[in-house]
């Protein structure tokens, strides 16, 4: 299984050799393809020969590359490496409008639920208790649009009266890149077992390529919301070392399905599940790494 995640702050050449991936800096540091799970390339000096994307492709690494800001700006998939794609095409445009509620309404839940146990592990227990039941009004498609309610409770409670998601500071910085990596490993999932990310469950827009994805994502938003609150500062610089922290999220122990697995596996867990609309929804747990066995 892979679990790797790399980032590239410097300039490198990035190669491929005997199944390995070498990165040519000042020194020349090689990677079993097959450990790899994500990169992200942040110089923009660096560059990665044609044979290099492919076998990462191949291997079902999910690519992430960075603009002049050093913010991730695009992604690159595996494409049609699952044996039944069209089987997986069909299930999706079949799925009946009730199927795709009780789904969402699974998501919602789940999210919400892990909104409320980020705000018991920061102390935050009243708030938490009022989060939690919360959690047990949504309805089938959430009609009511209690996540929308929800997360305009939790921000202020999480990060202090006043906050909003529109502020400029580094805690909402450090947000949107966490959220940036989740939403693109979760389209990695995806795409690796024949799912089109742009056929979402709730998310429908035609402008959007990762409608599923970011259906699928919600629950795993609050590890990055319990380790920013408890790591960022609100005049805090988001350095190299921060963002490498960030996505290295992935690799944060979660609960999937009762067992304590990295992020990046009950991700795949939940895709796993998705045809059989048995959903391992994950439950956060007090930030560590995952240990892997």
């Amino acid at each position: 299984m892979s679990y790797r995640c790399l980032m590239i702050v410097n300039p490198a050449r990035i190669r491929c050799k005997n199944e390995h991936l070498l990165i040519e800096t000042e020194e020349v540091h090689s990677v079993p393809i097959e450990d790899i799970s994500a990169i992200v390339l942040e110089s923009r000096q660096s560059t990665i020969t044609t044979a290099a994307m492919a076998a990462l492709a191949q291997n079902g690494v999910v690519t992430f590359w960075c603009d002049e800001t050093h913010l991730p700006c695009g992604i690159s998939l595996p494409f049609a490496q699952h044996s039944r794609q069209l089987g997986v095409l069909r299930w999706q445009m079949e799925l009946t409008l009730p199927a795709k509620k009780r789904m969402w309404q699974q998501v919602v839940t789940a999210k919400i639920q892990n909104q409320a146990e980020c705000l018991a592990l920061c102390g935050k227990t009243q708030e938490a208790a009022f989060l939690f039941g919360r959690a047990k009004a949504v309805t089938s498609g959430d009609k009511d649009n209690v996540e929308a309610s929800a997360a305009a409770y939790y921000f202020p409670a999480l990060f202090g009266e006043g906050y909003t998601r529109r502020n400029e500071d580094t805690r909402n910085a450090a947000l949107n890149y966490a959220y940036a990596i989740l939403r693109g490993y979760m389209a990695r999932c995806l795409t690796v077992y024949g799912f089109q990310p742009c056929l979402g469950l709730h998310h429908d827009s035609e402008l959007n390529q990762f409608n599923l994805a970011d259906d699928l994502m919600e629950p795993f938003r609050p590890v990055a919301d319990l380790y920013v609150a408890a790591n960022v500062a609100e005049d805090a610089a988001l350095t190299p070392i921060l963002k490498g922290k960030l996505v290295n999220l992935l690799n944060a122990d979660i609960l999937s399905g009762g067992q304590h697995h990295s992020v990046a596996y009950a991700m795949e867990r939940l895709v796993q599940g998705l045809r059989g609309q048995a959903l391992l929804l994950p439950k956060l747990l007090e930030y560590k790494q995952h240990s892997y066995e």
